[in-house]
């Protein structure tokens, strides 16, 4: 079975399309191709399916066996690859995905994705879309304790839960540590991801991830877009942010409650699963 590796700033995964996932325990799967010490290594596995409801379709296993409902740099690398191996040839198309139909936009050079631009769609701001426990309504700089600290948080669905916490300096935060405890806490019955986020003026950020079911990570899509527009949200910066990961950076706008992101994906490696 051939497989590609690919990255999106950092945030790397394991594609397959040649795979019938009836037949396999695609949790088991996962957990054995990602090992960093005796896999391939990665933060997830992408399966690339037939879809009955969109062009194509796209399903993520995170690392640790789970599968979330979509994934950001995934999905820029998603539509490269498909791109690139002429399964897709439009510039534009549907990607069916468990959090609904993603549209992404390509820029090319001699035939090559040097950008993609998303519609990650509009983000869930009502507590109960997070989920998260509690009254509805939004969740905005909302204080959170934690063994006797307390956090201010803002949370959102943009396609899978994230929290936001402003920090003077992210490479000053203890994300490990702080991320794990967010992530597990009572209050989210599903989890969150969790965002650090440093304002470096009214249109850029930087951002720091712990990302649900794969932890410390380089760089995470979806991250990025909600902490942009919590960043807007808590009248931190205008509604196109530049958000700087640790590999590069991604552009998020968001215009009239929908959010777009704008990146590279990159080709590491490929070869064939014996």
């Amino acid at each position: 079975m051939n497989f590609q590796k690919m990255h999106g700033l950092g945030n790397d995964f394991i594609f397959l399309d040649q795979i019938n996932p009836v037949g396999y325990d695609l949790q088991k799967l996962a957990i054995q191709l990602c090992d960093r010490n005796t896999g391939i290594g990665a933060d997830g596995i992408v399966l690339v399916l037939p879809s009955d409801n969109a062009d194509i379709q796209m399903r993520i296993i995170n690392s640790d066996g789970s599968e979330p409902n979509m994934c950001g740099n995934a999905i820029r690398c998603f539509a490269k690859y498909v791109f690139e191996h002429q399964i897709i040839t439009k510039k534009s198309f549907a990607i069916e995905t468990l959090a609904g139909i993603i549209i992404p936009e390509l820029t090319t050079e001699l035939g090559k994705v040097v950008l993609v631009r998303v519609n990650m769609g509009s983000p869930g701001l009502n507590r109960k879309d997070i989920p998260m426990i509690g009254a509805d309504g939004k969740v905005i700089n909302e204080p959170l304790m934690i063994n006797n600290t307390t956090y201010f948080i803002t949370s959102m669905l943009m396609t899978v839960p994230h929290t936001m916490v402003f920090v003077d300096r992210v490479d000053a935060t203890d994300i490990i540590n702080i991320g794990k405890q967010i992530e597990k806490h009572s209050t989210f019955p599903k989890g969150t991801n969790v965002n650090f986020v440093e304002v470096i003026n009214d249109q850029e950020i930087k951002v720091r991830t712990w990302e649900r079911g794969a932890g410390n990570t380089l760089a995470c899509g979806t991250g990025a877009c909600a902490s942009a527009v919590a960043s807007i949200l808590n009248n931190k910066t205008k509604p196109e942010v530049l958000v700087h990961l640790l590999l590069g950076d991604l552009t998020i706008e968001w215009i009239n409650d929908t959010v777009f992101m704008t990146g590279p994906a990159t080709d590491v490696f490929s070869g064939v699963l014996i």
